[in-house]
Order: structure tokens, then sequence, then C-alpha cells
């Protein structure tokens, strides 16, 4: 972060300083709500969650580095004290940008915000210093967290923002306003929470509105919902996509023979080819929206197709694909599912297990719940059990209770007979199941709403050749 005072801090957020007997005591440092993540200089902001109270470690995060503590009450070390730690982070998270000036680009969407988010980073990283949220700490913490990692040195700053209700993305925006704003897609997640998809396009689009006039709201030109919120920004709009109206677009979209997407880039400045490193073809829109990010702020054609063709995944557990010693691959993509993402993985596995059916590799679904679907739960997971089934999946494997059976019961409806697919009662019977039927040559994809905790059957296929395995 930038250096400021602990003075300046409190009037930023409004705080009372407690136990500081020096306010000119300067913060240099990261803010963390870790403890143990303080270094020298850093400010630790406690909250008061369900399990753990942070002001409880308020001593250890002093005794570590840190300057003072943002708190909701005295701690016994230099403390800033204000009512509401998470308004007082998002004040000094808008101060903070204000001062830098960095251009923000943010983004939303129903699925893919984060493998969109990084490939935006890796292709601005290449132009100049860029900050970018971390994982999916897209919410009304981790957001000012990732604003507060800027420094004076910053250019860009890129972040996701994730909604859990209309007006929560208004929020972030205010606290981090952007120049570029960016809508991926209106999806089926969370909408046993929305109620509709119009009222998830009704939150998604918050962010267009608040874009200044000269800014650009970057929209999908393939989403009717989406593209329609160019009627609700006063912002310049740029599309892209695959329609032939698209300012950014794909052409001659098709998969290599091992699951990759290439394509033709074409921008309003000209054309290059791109191979994705990622699997599945549900990365080319995904691509798309990161180009028409990098192109509006002055990259060449073969700058971004150069960048875009060497990008990879930065966060975990997102198409995480890797290669054992035996030949048996692993796509570990549990970090979290929705109806959308949940049908473009399939399809990436079975784009990805064409070149290995010759050599009698198969294709394992190893699927979980889809949280937050409301209604709807049991629709989706029979639709999904249905598609695994179409796209000739070797094997599907759900996971877990109710809406497990469900996705069987889809695969069972849609003839899968026998033993093409089979339902578990957890983590562990899925794993005994695997190990013990697994052979060269076959691909596992593991899939799940992140509250199932899937990913430890992929962790588990791993662990017993750690330190072998090559990430591709």
């Amino acid at each position: 972060m930038i250096a400021l005072s602990l003075a300046e801090i409190a009037g930023i957020v409004g705080g009372q300083p407690y136990d500081v007997p020096d306010g000119s005591a300067v913060v240099t440092g990261p803010v963390v709500i870790d403890s143990r993540e303080v270094r020298q200089g850093s400010l630790f902001a406690a909250f008061a969650g369900e399990r753990v109270d942070g002001h409880d470690y308020a001593q250890r995060a002093a005794e570590a580095g840190a300057v003072a503590v943002l708190a909701a009450r005295p701690v016994g070390v230099p403390a800033i004290v204000v009512d509401d730690v998470v308004a007082a982070l998002g004040a000094l998270a808008r101060a903070v940008v204000e001062r830098l000036g960095t251009t923000v680009v943010a983004l939303t969407g129903s699925a893919g915000k984060t493998s969109t988010k990084d490939l935006i980073a890796q292709i601005l990283e290449r132009k100049a210093p860029t900050v970018w949220t971390p994982g999916s700490l897209n919410n009304e913490i981790g957001l000012p967290l990732t604003a507060l990692r800027a420094t004076a040195e910053t250019r860009h700053l890129v972040l996701e923002m994730g909604a859990r209700g209309i007006g929560h993305i208004h929020y972030l925006a205010d606290l981090t306003p952007p120049r570029i704003g960016l809508v991926l897609n209106v999806g089926s997640a969370h909408i046993g929470e929305f109620g509709s998809r119009e009222a998830i396009a009704q939150a998604k689009g918050e962010l267009v509105e608040v874009l200044p006039e000269d800014g650009a709201a970057i929209l999908n030109a393939d989403d009717p919902l989406v593209r329609a919120m160019a009627s609700r920004t006063k912002a310049r709009v740029v599309l892209f996509g695959e329609a032939p109206d698209a300012d950014v677009r794909g052409e001659n979209v098709r998969l290599t023979d091992d699951g990759r997407p290439a394509f033709a880039l074409h921008t309003p400045t000209g054309c290059s080819d791109v191979t994705l490193r990622l699997y599945g073809e549900h990365h080319v829109s995904n691509a798309l929206a990161a180009a028409a990010v990098a192109h509006e702020l002055g990259m060449s054609v073969t700058e971004i197709a150069d960048a875009l063709s060497g990008a990879g995944t930065l966060s975990r557990w997102r198409m995480e694909v890797t290669e054992r010693p035996d030949g048996v691959t692993v796509v570990n993509d549990a970090y979290n599912a929705n109806p959308e993402s949940m049908k473009a993985a399939l399809r990436a596995l079975a784009a990805m297990g064409k070149a290995r059916r010759a050599d009698g590799g198969r294709t394992w679904a190893v699927l979980g719940q889809m949280a937050e679907l409301g209604d709807a739960s049991l629709a989706e997971h029979d639709a999904v059990g249905r598609l695994a089934v179409r796209l000739n999946v070797s094997k599907l494997v759900a996971v877990g209770g109710r809406e497990a059976s469900w996705l069987q019961l889809g695969a069972y409806n849609e003839g899968s007979w026998g033993e093409e697919s089979v339902h578990v009662s957890d983590a562990q019977a899925a794993v005994d199941l695997l190990r013990s039927e697994l052979r060269p040559g076959d691909v596992v994809l593991v899939k799940a709403s992140r509250s199932v905790g899937l990913e430890k059957v992929a962790l588990a296929l791993l662990e017993t050749t750690e330190g072998e395995v090559a990430v591709r």
C-alpha cells in the first residue's frame, strides 16, 4: 500500500485512535486480515467472524510488525477504532485508489469471472505493473484488500466483482470506481437467491451504470441479457464475442486434438491467431473479453494474441490439469460450479478424451452438488446428468446426497445404465472407486460447488505421485 500515517488513516475512515503514541507512525506494508500474514509496517484489520474473532489476535499482529489494528473496539495495542470495520476498509481503499489515479478494470458475470480476470492480468502485466484480485476475493472485504495492494507504480487494477443481491456491485464499484467495466454473461448461478435471470441481469448491470462518460462498457455480444445493458450506461460500448457485429470477435473457432481452443482474433486494428493453453471451448469467450480490455488499453492485436497464447491459470482448482506418471490425467475444476460452468467443463472433458479414445482411454466425470439453485435445482442437476450421456462421457460418478442422486437419475433416464454411472455417498467413496478402476489414458474431471469440498478427490488422486506430476 502507499504510505499513510495513522493520523491520515483515522481521518479517512472516521476512526478514533487508541493507544497510539505517535499519529505520525506510517503504514507502509500490506493491509491484512490474517495475523499470520502480517509483515513489518502492516495494518491489521480485525473482523469478528463466526468462528474466529480477529480482535483476539491483535497482540500477535503487533508483535509481528503491524503498525496498528483497524478494529471495532480497543485491543490493547495501537488501533484505529471504527463503528464498522468493513465500511472503514472500503473507505480506505477508495481513498488510496483516488490518490493513485490508476486505471481500474472491473468485471462481473455469472461464470468465468476468475478465469477471465486471470487472463486480463497476464496480458496487462506485459504492458505495465498490474494488481489483480487473488483467487475469488471479490466481495466487500476481498475487493478493498486487493485495491490496497496497489502502489505508486501500479498502472492497472483488475478487480473481480461478485454479487449476492441487488445493490452489491454498485457498492463495490463505488469503493473503486472503474473506468472499464466488463460483463461476461448472465447465467443461473445464485438463481436461488435472485429468483430469475432477469434479476441477475439487473444486478450485474449495475457495473455499467456507474461508468464515466469517458469510460468503456465491454459487453458480451453473444448474450442477449448482457448486450441489452448497452442502454444502461453513458460510457462507450465495446462488444466482444463471435457475433458478426462484435468489435472484438473470434472467428474460425476450433479445438486442438487435446481440447485447447484456437481461433482468429479480430480487433478494430487487425487480426492474429490465438491458441490457448487452457482447456475447453468456453474459454474462447473469456479470452475475447480479455482481449477487448487489452485493446481498450492500447495493446496491439499481436501483443494481445501472444499474451493470450502464453497465459495459464493463476487460480487453483479452475480446470487445473495434471498428468500423472501413469498416464491418468486429473482435471481439478472443483472450486465452484453452476449449470453453465458444469456444462462447459463436461464439453471440455469430452474434447480432451477424443484423442485418448483410440488408445482405450476413458473419460470420468466426478460431479457433486451445484448450490444455490433454488426451485431449479432438480431440473438443472437432471440436465447435467443427461448431458454427460449425450457427450459420451465414459463414467459418471455422482458424489453426495439428494442433488447427486438427481445427477445420476438424469444420466439413467438419458440411457446410462449398468456401470456407466454410479452414485456414491462422499468424497472418500469416490476416491476408493477411482483408485481401483482408473487406468492409463483415462481423464478424470472433478467438479462441484465449493461447499461440497470435492477438490479432496482430485488431491487424493495426485497425492501418491506428489513431486512427479506435471501441471499442463
